[in-house]
């Protein structure tokens, strides 16, 4: 898993510096694509980070041209996040290659082996999203001084 989980952020990262974007921009834009369109306060909840993070976020995506904002028809103070179709496909291109290769390994799978497996990887993300609301406490209780001072570097 922490190898799969490496490469993936490598080629994340790559794909990232393809689109002109950050890494965690682009994680991002892959939260908004499974969503389909969603408020910022839903892309906080789904990615752990906070709604002030998102807003930095999305106003990056807008300007690279991935996304827009769309006011609610029914309640205009509501704000959702969209994705522009054309743009994203360039990126989604970069993946093709490895989605075929994906659902042909998934083939080789029986139903119960499948929803293992979907088990397991949801089980996942609910414990890392768990994780990293953990490590925004434990960050967050630590003294400024000593946070900006020394991020993680090891003790001597």
């Amino acid at each position: 898993m922490r190898r799969a989980s490496g490469i993936g952020a490598i080629f994340s990262q790559a794909v990232a510096d393809y689109a002109g974007i950050s890494s965690s921009d682009l994680e991002c834009l892959d939260f908004l694509n499974l969503e389909g369109r969603a408020t910022a306060g839903r892309l906080a909840e789904v990615t752990g980070l906070t709604t002030g993070a998102i807003t930095g976020v999305i106003d990056r995506l807008e300007k690279a041209g991935f996304v827009k904002r769309e006011r609610d028809e029914q309640d205009r103070r509501k704000v959702f996040i969209v994705l522009i179709p054309q743009n994203i496909a360039r990126i989604g291109a970069l993946y093709m290659h490895m989605q075929q290769a994906m659902l042909k390994n998934w083939e080789s799978y029986s139903d119960d082996e499948l929803r293992l497996l979907l088990r397991f990887a949801t089980q996942g993300y609910e414990t890392m999203l768990a994780a990293a609301e953990e490590l925004k406490k434990t960050i967050a209780n630590e003294p400024a001084k000593g946070r900006s001072a020394r991020k993680l570097r090891p003790k001597n």
